[in-house]
């Protein structure tokens, strides 16, 4: 069987093949035998979310009224991964908890599949099965109980989960309404079929948030490839701001090693932290911006909302289902709210002599209507004479509509050679584009034709273009921004918005 699980563990292989056949067999009789039902579905409040104080027992339909379960309302279920300790991890109880302080009146359930999810980590891949059927059962029991509504149904699942909650919506009797995948766990599912994973024929929707891709495929922590109807990649999806080496030993030094889990997990872990944070921070909400490669999006080649381009990530996604999965990519803070604003930068740097660099430390200022942000690092990969740069700027502040930027050069060694002399750049504009508001605004020199960026030297200032502006505040749609873009061009940019 295609379904069937496909590698490593035997017993584990042997059960959910068992049982796989048995259905194929058997048809849908299977959904009514309880019987066999490991998991637990725990059904936590916002007085208790740490606690299982009560469980809906499949079969038992006393136990929905004893729980308190409000057929009116949506239902989050949440599914954990794989767990070292066998118990549950200092996440569960925060997301239930932003749940319900997003949705108040609102069913969470917590699945409890910790005697699986415990074992050898092939056996723990192999038994996702087996979970994805008893919630799958769960569910179609709860909703035929009861009639309750398919479209108030959203699964989260983490890790393993995330595959976990992709068999449920496979075997349901009809499809659930939204999965949210948190990092979709990588090693035995990169390379398996759509029906072994977490895949969008799920759901009606299914979302997933990549944060842990660092690695070759299969061996990587979270899986590398797209399995929703939109997959975002924060920070490029590999690894996430805050979880380097140098906070590891920070944490190590302050708290020892009873938290070393969470150390090795903070990149796998932070799709959880970001999908908690669109629930409780709802006045900053992130986007995210469809892109080819992460290559493009760091030249901030992929800011445009255009056609569905741009969407919010976490709980207020637009749930936009397309053939093809969406690739979305986003950058981050290291700590929560995790919002930044996105800035394309385009500049043209004349010279005249042909001068060549690599690797060039620059720290970029921003001034706008409501504060600015000075001194953003930025390293700049080619710095040559007459050619055009394009890349992304990112800040945490929300400065608003911005006024002027400053540029500097800074010295990459101690020693500049030669320092009386130092080389420099004609800059005439730079061209700038916000991700968020879609603005897009042209920056002149402010003393004269030309600002001369020397290495080493000062800053450098540029303004709003008057002119540019003024063109663009006579006209109510895009010609003004046609009339920018082909000026750009004849100063020798190239710019598509």
């Amino acid at each position: 069987s295609s379904i069937c699980c496909q590698e490593h563990v035997v017993i584990g292989t042997q059960l959910c093949c068992l049982f796989l056949n048995n259905i194929m067999d058997n048809g849908t009789e299977w959904m009514t035998d309880f019987s066999d039902i490991e998991s637990k579905f725990s059904f936590r409040t916002s007085e208790e979310p740490e606690d299982d104080l009560c469980y809906i027992v499949p079969g038992q339909p006393e136990t929905i009224k004893e729980c308190n379960f409000n057929p009116d309302n949506k239902t989050f279920i949440v599914i954990h991964g794989w767990t070292v300790t066998g118990m549950f991890e200092s996440w569960v109880p925060k997301l239930v908890t932003a749940l319900l302080e997003r949705e108040p009146t609102a069913n969470v359930i917590v699945v409890d599949w910790l005697s699986r999810a415990q074992q050898h980590y092939p056996t723990s891949a192999a038994y996702t099965k087996l979970v994805g059927r008893d919630v799958a059962k769960f569910v179609n029991w709860l909703q035929a109980e009861i009639d309750y509504p398919w479209e108030k149904l959203h699964l989260l699942g983490y890790s393993l989960g995330a595959h976990v909650a992709g068999i449920a919506g496979l075997l349901t009797k009809h499809k659930v309404n939204r999965i949210t995948g948190m990092d979709p766990a990588g090693p035995s599912f990169e390379y398996a079929d759509a029906q072994s994973t977490l895949s969008p024929d799920d759901a009606l929707f299914v979302d997933v948030l990549h944060t842990n891709t660092r690695g070759s495929p299969d061996r990587s922590i979270g899986i590398q490839r797209p399995v929703g109807h939109i997959d975002i990649y924060p920070n490029g999806g590999t690894f996430q701001p805050g979880c380097d080496l140098q906070n590891t030993v920070l944490m190590v030094a302050t708290t020892g090693l009873r938290n070393m889990d969470q150390i090795v997990k903070c990149s796998h872990e932070r799709s959880i932290h970001l999908f908690i944070d669109s629930l409780v921070n709802q006045e900053q909400e992130s986007f995210a911006y469809r892109c080819s490669s992460k290559d493009s999006f760091n030249k901030g080649m992929c800011l445009s909302c255009r056609k569905n381009r741009c969407n919010k990530v976490g709980y207020r996604v637009n749930k936009i289902r397309t053939r093809r999965s969406s690739k979305m990519y986003m950058k981050t803070r290291d700590v929560m709210p995790y919002k930044v604003f996105h800035y394309q930068v385009k500049v043209h740097f004349f010279g005249k002599t042909k001068l060549s660099y690599t690797d060039q430390p620059m720290k970029i200022s921003l001034y706008g209507i409501h504060g600015e942000k000075e001194n953003i690092p930025y390293i700049m990969p080619a710095l040559n004479t007459n050619t055009t740069v394009s890349f992304l700027l990112t800040t945490d502040a929300d400065i608003g509509e911005l006024l002027m930027v400053k540029l500097l050069w800074e010295k990459d060694t101690l020693i500049s050679w030669p320092w009386w002399n130092p080389d420099t750049f004609h800059i005439r504009k730079l061209c700038i584009k916000s991700g968020e508001t879609q603005s897009k605004i042209i920056f002149s020199a402010k003393e004269g034709e030309f600002s001369y960026l020397s290495r080493g030297g000062e800053a450098v200032v540029f303004v709003k273009d008057k002119e540019a502006f003024g063109k663009r505040a006579k006209s109510t749609n895009d010609s003004a921004t046609f009339i920018l873009c082909v000026f750009c061009h004849l100063l020798q940019f190239s710019f598509v918005w």
